[in-house]
């Protein structure tokens, strides 16, 4: 879980690439690493939230427009961003989204496994040659405990033969992935000077699932009363982008800056390397080997 100890100080004058950050624990972390001299670029679906999201942030902040749960949006904003960027020091995978009913992409992709897992696999290993090129370089992806109570369905990974409890399980079963493709990634990019964690914000006030129905959003709205907020969940997550002392740690899981043990279905290396190749074969490239 460690790498040769990389030199790093701070996200001051860093090219940092952020994903989910026009609302919630993003936005809130987004401002802080604006703050602490980050140049900061966000990727977003929706123009107007993002130039709002832009001018809240503070500072001069690059506006990239993609809906990550569409493959070739993914693969443009990729291009962009290695078009405009000769350095990215820190890609941060945030964007994330639950449905309560089946959706498939235009890619035929179950829509939460393409949010939640196929894009940041997509975006991180079309920009790993720019990371490794630019390291110390750091990739940080945003999981959740809901982990826990999953396993990835290799069998059923268009989720065709059920989608229970509201899309709350195919929500746990993504955030699975990202704990597997971050011990994978990490495994890759050994001796690189590039680290790969994720981390579980806890559960934060914010209005994430609030696109699911009057039902949920009465729900997270109850369960708002004992959330944290968005800073609080977002301390982390800014830690582990900015903070000189996990520069020699990479492929763990972590939560209120302490490295946790995650589920057994996430600490399964062979379940890693099989979630890899079948992703994969999903997004139709496989990745360069590091």
């Amino acid at each position: 879980m460690t790498v040769g100890t990389a030199e790093w100080t701070s996200v001051d004058g860093k090219r940092v690439v952020m994903t989910g950050a026009t609302n919630g624990i993003g936005l809130a972390a987004a401002k802080k690493l604006a703050a602490s001299g980050a140049r900061l670029a966000i990727v977003a679906r929706n123009p107007q939230r993002a130039a709002e999201a832009a001018s809240r942030i503070g500072v001069d902040v690059d506006v990239l427009i993609a809906d990550l749960s569409l493959q070739r949006d993914v693969r443009r904003v990729a291009d962009e961003i290695l078009q405009r960027y000769s350095e990215v020091d820190v890609l941060i995978n945030n964007a994330g989204a639950m449905y309560s009913s089946r959706q498939l992409t235009p890619d035929g992709i179950e829509r939460t496994w393409a949010v939640n897992h196929l894009a940041p696999f997509l975006l991180t290993t079309l920009l790993l040659d720019r990371l490794t090129a630019s390291a110390p370089a750091r990739i940080i992806t945003t999981s959740s405990a809901a982990h826990f109570s999953a396993q990835v369905p290799f069998d059923d990974l268009n989720a065709e033969r059920g989608y229970s409890n509201m899309g709350y399980a195919r929500y746990g079963e993504s955030k699975l992935a990202n704990i597997l493709f971050t011990f994978e990634l990490a495994m890759r990019l050994k001796g690189t000077g590039v680290t790969a964690n994720c981390f579980h914000p806890g559960f934060v006030a914010t209005s994430f699932n609030y696109n699911n129905g009057i039902l949920m959003r009465l729900g997270m709205a109850v369960g708002h009363l004992f959330a944290r907020s968005p800073d609080k969940g977002a301390e982390t997550l800014v830690w582990l982008a900015d903070s000189p002392e996990v520069s020699d740690i990479s492929g763990a899981y972590f939560m209120d800056k302490q490295i946790r043990r995650p589920s057994p279905a996430g600490r399964d290396t062979d379940g890693a390397l099989r979630l890899w190749e079948l992703s994969e074969a999903q997004t139709r490239t496989p990745a360069t080997a590091i």
